[in-house]
């Protein structure tokens, strides 16, 4: 599982490294306005939640790994990002999002194998792995909203989407059951899915590659992962199709989006 924490982190550095790199060519003006891939969010608001996610997030891992913190209440620290001017909050994100990496690249290979977290919002802790993916799945699919905003063409990255399948198929498997709808499904049906399988029965899971699937998602790993998302809508399919025992608008409504 220690592999998988590192591919995260690794996966996690690339993705802020591309985010912070995009603000060159957007610039602190209009740009920061313009409408992102995310409903009714402009490319400054993506920034301000992965920012506001990164402050908010920090803690309970630094309080995982023995630092003594003290931290505003998120509601505080939601109202200051959302007052924020566009500039700030994009450049709040590359502040406390590079403080967020610096902390999790820092964790020692034991760190990274036994840590558990409090988030705070689940029944329990969870492993470190857990948390650093949640976090991955979160800026994966954000990012790729901040992007299309400025490349109609953009789609999730490919490093970011190959992490992700594997950790839905692991660790992050309880997240398919949140986010999907299985009885929107027209009935049970196992879709092949770039190196796994979709499994929608009265659960929904994502598990090795399957024999005989009765139906077959054609499309990138990136395109997959904005499909579990919610985010594989016109006019940004990729040129993602299923054929078989059910459709992409099934698949859609099995996953609305969140």
């Amino acid at each position: 599982m220690s592999e998988l924490v590192d591919r995260t982190v690794t996966a996690l550095r690339a993705e802020h490294d591309a985010l912070v790199a995009l603000l060159g060519s957007i610039g602190d003006g209009e740009g920061l306005s313009a409408r992102s891939g995310a409903d009714q969010w402009t490319i400054a608001q993506v920034y301000s939640h992965l920012g506001s996610g990164a402050e908010i997030g920090r803690a309970p891992i630094a309080r995982a790994a023995g630092e003594q913190v003290q931290a505003e209440d998120n509601q505080t620290i939601w109202a200051r990002w959302d007052a924020a001017a566009p500039a700030d909050q994009a450049a709040g994100f590359v502040e406390h999002n590079t403080r967020w990496l610096e902390l999790v690249e820092a964790l020692t290979p034991e760190q990274r194998s036994s840590l558990t977290v409090d988030l705070g919002f689940l029944p329990e802790p969870v492993p470190l792995v857990t948390a650093l993916g949640m976090r991955l799945s979160e800026v994966a699919n954000h990012s790729w909203d901040v992007r299309v905003g400025v490349d109609p063409d953009a789609e999730v990255d490919a490093g970011s989407a190959a992490v992700l399948l594997d950790l839905y198929a692991g660790p992050l498997g309880f997240m398919l059951g949140f986010q999907a709808k299985p009885a929107e499904a027209s009935g049970p049906v196992t879709v092949a899915v770039p190196e796994a399988g979709l499994v929608i029965a009265d659960t929904v899971s994502l598990v090795a590659r399957p024999e005989s699937p009765s139906a077959t998602f054609h499309g990138s790993a990136g395109a997959f992962v904005r499909l579990v998302s919610g985010r594989l809508k016109e006019p940004h399919l990729a040129g993602a199709t299923v054929d078989g025992d059910t459709t992409l608008d099934d698949l859609r409504r099995v996953f609305p989006g969140f």
